[in-house]
C-alpha cells in the first residue's frame, strides 16, 4: 500500500515531469490550494460512480450522488436549500427536472449511499452522505443483483494501491435501521437505511 512519503515523492516527481512536458502552464491549471470552491472526493470516485450506476438499474445515480459530493464542506452533510438547482446541476433539465432529480435522491437512498431528512425545502432538505466504500462492500456481502463482480474488483484492487483501508478493514457499518435499532450498541450487520 502507498504510504504519504510514497505519495509526496510521487507527487514532487509528477510536478518535475509536468514542467518538462508543458513548460509555463501553471497559470492555466487549477490548484486546489490556490482556488476557492473544491471538494476533496477519493481517487475511487469514478468505480464507486460506476457501480452505483450498475446497482440502479438502468437509472443513472452518478451525476445525482456527484452533484451531491460536491456540495458537501467535507462533513458528509448536504443542506439542500435549492433542490432546482441540484437537478440542474445533476443534468436534469425541463418540466420533470425536480421530479427526476427526487427519484434518483429516493433510489440513493433505498441503495443506502444517503439519507434524506426533511425540513424546510421541503421531504429532500438535508442530506447525508455515507462512507461508499463501505456501502459497496455491503452490497457485496448481501450478493445485491446488478453489482457487477469485476467492477467491484476493480474497486478493491484501487483501494488497495492507494492505501483506502476502509475497503479492507473489519469495522462492520455502524448504523441498523431506526425501526430496528438496539437499546445497547452492538456490531450490526446492516448498512444504513432509510429512516
Amino acid at each position: 500500500m502507498a504510504s504519504v512519503r510514497d505519495g509526496k515523492a510521487i507527487a514532487k516527481k509528477q510536478l518535475a515531469q509536468r514542467e518538462l512536458l508543458w513548460p509555463g502552464m501553471q497559470p492555466w491549471l487549477w490548484h486546489r490550494l490556490a482556488n476557492k470552491g473544491f471538494a476533496t472526493i477519493p481517487k475511487t470516485m469514478p468505480l464507486v460512480l460506476q457501480i452505483m450506476d450498475d446497482l440502479s438499474n438502468g437509472k443513472p445515480l452518478s451525476s445525482t450522488y456527484l452533484g451531491l459530493w460536491c456540495d458537501t464542506w467535507d462533513n458528509s452533510m448536504v443542506n439542500i436549500s435549492k433542490p432546482q438547482e441540484m437537478a440542474h446541476a445533476a443534468g436534469f433539465t425541463g418540466q420533470r427536472a425536480l421530479y427526476t432529480w427526487s427519484g434518483r435522491m429516493q433510489l440513493l437512498q433505498k441503495l443506502n449511499f444517503i439519507d434524506i431528512k426533511p425540513g424546510k425545502s421541503g421531504p429532500i432538505s438535508h442530506v447525508l452522505i455515507w462512507n461508499p466504500h463501505r456501502v459497496i462492500r455491503w452490497h457485496h456481502s448481501q450478493k445485491t443483483p446488478g453489482l457487477v463482480e469485476a467492477n467491484f474488483n476493480a474497486l478493491l484492487e484501487r483501494a488497495l494501491d492507494i492505501g483506502a483501508n476502509d475497503m479492507i478493514d473489519d469495522v462492520v457499518i455502524p448504523i441498523t435501521p431506526a425501526s430496528a435499532a438496539p437499546s445497547t450498541p452492538t456490531a450490526p450487520t446492516t448498512p444504513p437505511a432509510a429512516s
